[in-house]
């Protein structure tokens, strides 16, 4: 009986001095916020608060923190905070819950294991769960400049997952050395639309370092098509089909359908090739429904049609004849363009996004170059390269003009004076053709083919091929 007792009071004295611990930790990181928040100015009036944001001593010298993004960094704070009040409540329910049971039951023993699991899960858990948030917490540090400004790594108290905070923070070189882009440091750049979808791109970034990567291609496609584009790069291993065969030989490749079994088929409607067919009406995409009936992609660009729009690609290279060896297919394809062009010499880099079907998979098994690129990422080419661009399906009367503006002036970057635009059967309500012909024409290329003709009743095709003019300075 005297021992029960005993362990009853060595227990309610331990939470006590738990709770006075907790309530002495709290009090000191208030302190400490309202310490970092004095001193950044936050307790002035409006134009000293202003001027000691900008500057203010330390050790005699002048610091700016103009930089320091201070939300994040008291949404961390007040997080911590949160979760020491909530270990707090939690330990002042078990004493009231201790005392009831013991008012009730005064012969109910405590063992030293339930005392102990009890300090592990409901005490040492959370209080290292705060005790890590506080350390991901960074302060501006001083670099080596003249000015001594005090600079802030972009975003880093703004994500939570740790392998997302070491990829974004600043890389600086071994000894200080220059690399070969003459920089002494670096960042990995993720997209700005990034913060937007915090959530989402920290789950993607939550992985074992050197493990399988989850299979979850679909949500980084779902985030780079939503504005968070480039991605981060991750340290898992990417996942491959279970049974990869060996792809067929170039000669082979261009016309046949691989073998599905190199497809991972698990974030698609079909499990197969033959699902893809245009008559299934659940094949799960609507864009290029005929791209995998390769008997039908044989004839296109080489075979006649009743559509004044269908251009030829012997028509077309016989403009610059010689002259086009490299290009972009700007299209939602399976690279039968690219295939075309191929057995032309002419190498076509096609982009692609598996828009509801694996369309870069299929690109590259039949021996073709794809480019895994969204409309909202800059043509990673550099000015002035590329012989042709040819776009179809992809950009079409849905498009925002001004999204359309900066794409096209994209294009007469990485186009060489002389190089080709080819529009492909471009269509569009007949309302809205006098502005999408404004933003072809406003270049000034000059016009070696231009059809318009009718899709609808209430919409056009639009195809021209355009050369780039010289525009040397």
């Amino acid at each position: 009986m005297e021992r029960s007792c005993c362990l009853r009071l060595r227990f309610s004295r331990g939470l006590g001095l738990i709770q006075i611990f907790f309530g002495a930790f709290v009090i000191i990181i208030s302190l400490t916020s309202l310490l970092q928040l004095y001193n950044a100015g936050f307790f002035f009036n409006e134009e000293e608060r202003c001027f000691q944001f900008q500057s203010f001593g330390n050790g005699g010298g002048v610091s700016n923190y103009y930089d320091f993004d201070v939300k994040p960094f008291s949404d961390r704070v007040t997080e911590v905070l949160s979760q020491l009040a909530s270990l707090q409540e939690k330990l002042e329910s078990v004493v009231q819950q201790i005392e009831k049971e013991k008012s009730v039951s005064p012969e109910r023993n405590i063992s030293k294991s339930e005392y102990q699991k009890f300090l592990e899960e409901e005490v040492i858990q959370p209080l290292y769960g705060a005790h890590i948030s506080l350390r991901l917490i960074r302060i501006p540090r001083k670099e080596d400049t003249n000015d001594g400004i005090l600079k802030e790594d972009p975003l880093i108290n703004f994500f939570m997952v740790e392998e997302m905070r070491k990829y974004i923070s600043l890389k600086e070189n071994r000894l200080g050395k220059v690399n070969i882009y003459g920089a002494s440091k670096s960042y990995n750049s993720i997209g700005h639309a990034c913060v937007l979808m915090k959530k989402e791109l920290e789950e993607y970034m939550n992985y074992d370092i050197g493990s399988y990567c989850k299979d979850d291609w679909i949500a980084a496609q779902r985030l780079m098509i939503s504005g968070c584009d480039p991605l981060p790069r991750r340290r898992c291993l990417a996942r491959a089909s279970r049974l990869y065969m060996k792809p067929l030989p170039i000669n082979e490749s261009l016309w046949r359908l691989p073998d599905y079994r190199n497809v991972r088929w698990s974030n698609y409607q079909c499990g197969n090739f033959s699902c893809l067919s245009s008559k299934n009406p659940k094949r799960g995409f609507s864009k290029c429904s005929g791209c995998f009936e390769m008997e039908k992609e044989k004839l296109k660009w080489v075979t006649n049609s009743s559509l004044r729009a269908d251009f030829l690609i012997d028509d077309v290279l016989s403009i610059k004849s010689g002259e086009i060896r490299i290009g972009l297919d700007y299209s939602v394809t399976t690279g039968s363009f690219a295939a075309r062009m191929r057995e032309r010499n002419v190498i076509i880099i096609s982009t692609a996004l598996n828009l509801g079907a694996p369309f870069s998979e299929t690109i590259a098994l039949r021996g073709l170059i794809p480019l895994y690129l969204t409309l909202n990422q800059r043509l990673p080419f550099f000015d002035n390269t590329m012989d042709m661009i040819h776009t179809t399906v992809f950009l079409d009367g849905w498009i925002d003009l001004q999204m359309m503006d900066f794409i096209l002036f994209d294009f007469d970057r990485v186009l060489r004076p002389g190089g080709l635009l080819w529009i492909d059967k471009f269509f569009c309500s007949r309302n809205d053709l006098d502005d999408y012909m404004y933003m072809f024409l406003q270049f000034r290329y000059r016009k070696h083919k231009w059809v318009v003709s009718p899709k609808s009743k209430n919409e056009v095709y639009l195809s021209a091929v355009l050369e780039k003019p010289a525009r040397s300075l």
